[in-house]
């Protein structure tokens, strides 16, 4: 068996047991995360729950509320979120119209030489102007 299929048996037996079902531990045993509680033959250690996620539903709005952004594009307003949108997408731009012009010269396709890091950094801009466009937009419906 080569390496490759050494690796790629082991990819997915890691796919695989992940959808395995969870081993339940024995009521006795509780996790060392757990919360401590005072024993009492009336409260069952098992009954205690981690409440650290915060709930992220909207049900009867058409937004999201802005906790959705997380801790540092939630504090930011819309026009600032808008403005940082059209620096990514100037970015991908300017990488885009760059590379087509490398392409142009005669043998580029042969050799790579159109291929340039601050050309592939630049196509992040794409994706990145579009979440920042959807973030301003939550945080204009949101009054910042």
């Amino acid at each position: 068996m080569s390496k490759f299929s050494i690796l790629l048996l082991a990819a997915a037996l890691a796919a695989v047991s992940a959808f395995a079902p969870s081993t339940t531990m024995p009521a006795t045993r509780v996790p060392a995360f757990a919360p401590k509680v005072a024993s009492s033959p009336f409260t069952s250690s098992a009954s205690t729950t981690l409440n650290m996620v915060e709930d992220m539903t909207w049900e009867d709005e058409e937004y999201p509320p802005s906790k959705v952004l997380g801790p540092i594009l939630s504090k930011m307003p819309s026009g600032l979120l808008g403005m940082l949108s059209v620096v990514c997408l100037g970015a991908l731009v300017v990488s885009i119209s760059g590379s087509a012009a490398l392409q142009q010269e005669a043998g580029a396709m042969s050799s790579g030489s159109w291929v340039k890091w601050y050309y592939i950094l630049g196509s992040f801009g794409g994706p990145l102007a579009w979440g920042l466009h959807v973030a301003s937009w939550i945080q204009r419906k949101n009054g910042m």
